[in-house]
């Protein structure tokens, strides 16, 4: 990192590693270009930083912009639900199939390479809450997808879907990884719900747009393997990969019912209700945080103007007694009732 980088300029970086929302980003973007020192020691991160402003602009403005059109469809993904979780693989791993079977998308499913062109996002249900799911295009060295990058940084998680019947599907996969690093991407093994308080998608201390992604890979078409088990050592072995692995199938269904709940496990999810005083609380619309965040976090979720005025809390469930009265810094559990008093 360049040094006699400005106060302003380090805090719009830290804000940048904090947000997903590509509308934030873009607004931060600029503000780390605003207040860059302008020396010849933050030459190439101010290109990086105009690059970054450009290529997210275009992205948001929709991609067919480039082909001579006027507009189309987005190549970044605003975040929805409890997480955003993209979908990437080789080609012809299956990705858009198990989309179509988790989410019930249109996502285009082809017998032929690149079927995926552009990003497509369906909510898959877990008990009262969905995760969005984003179908990204095949990441393959021929075939290289220059904003894939870009839409990979609203992320929170990755699942890096193989064809375990596939010969070369270990070569596939050490592919994908090679080809993302050369985009800054790394994809750890590392989860904001494993008890590591530093994992979850962040950049690297000296590089501001490198992107670590918790990952699991999802082996499919597992429906077709004989000794399954077996298969699956060999794919840990060989590949000599440390991320976790789950064996699924999108034509029969094999093991998509673990998914949802190890997702909402390892990702750290936490559910809270909130309630009016003198009324009952409204069960059907949970807000999600994470474990380890506050009534404040909830109040931000409510309404800006409820957290700027927030006086207490009450809660009912894990975190504390039945209508205890608490603080702004109180941290929630899942399945907490909340009364937000201002």
């Amino acid at each position: 990192m360049p040094a006699n980088l400005s106060p302003e300029y380090k805090a719009a970086e830290a804000a940048f590693r904090k947000t997903r929302d590509p509308q934030e980003r873009l607004v931060i973007l600029r503000e780390m270009l605003r207040t860059i020192p302008k020396h010849k020691g933050t030459e190439h991160l101010q290109a990086d930083i105009k690059a970054r402003i450009k290529d997210l602009a275009e992205q948001l403005e929709g991609g067919a912009r480039k082909a001579g059109g006027h507009g189309g469809p987005s190549l970044v993904i605003r975040p929805e639900g409890a997480a955003q979780v993209a979908l990437i693989g080789p080609p012809n791993s299956g990705k858009s199939s198990l989309h179509v079977r988790l989410t019930g998308s249109s996502a285009h499913v082809g017998p032929y390479p690149f079927a995926t062109q552009l990003p497509e996002a369906g909510m898959m249900p877990h008990e009262d809450v969905h995760f969005q799911l984003v179908d990204l295009p095949p990441v393959a060295p021929e075939h290289p997808v220059p904003w894939l990058a870009g839409s990979l940084q609203t992320a929170d998680a990755a699942l890096l879907v193989v064809d375990l019947a596939e010969p070369s599907c270990i070569e596939q996969m050490q592919a994908v990884q090679s080809t993302l690093s050369q985009q800054r991407v790394t994809l750890s093994e590392r989860w904001p719900g494993g008890g590591d308080a530093q994992a979850g998608p962040s950049a690297g201390e000296d590089d501001p747009f490198a992107l670590r992604l918790p990952a699991l890979v999802l082996a499919n078409k597992a429906d077709g393997i004989a000794d399954l088990d077996a298969e699956l050592q060999a794919l840990r072995e060989l590949s000599g990969t440390s991320l976790p692995v789950l064996a699924v199938s999108a034509t029969t269904g094999h093991g998509l019912g673990e998914l949802g709940p190890w997702l909402f496990d390892r990702l750290g999810i936490v559910r809270v209700y909130t309630k009016i005083p003198g009324h009952p609380a409204d069960r059907h619309r949970p807000f999600t945080l994470h474990r380890g965040q506050t009534i404040d976090d909830v109040a931000r979720r409510v309404h800006g103007d409820v957290a700027r005025s927030l006086r207490y809390a009450r809660v009912w469930g894990h975190s504390g007694f039945d209508g205890q009265q608490v603080g702004h810094e109180h941290v929630v559990e899942d399945g907490d009732i909340i009364e937000l008093h201002t």
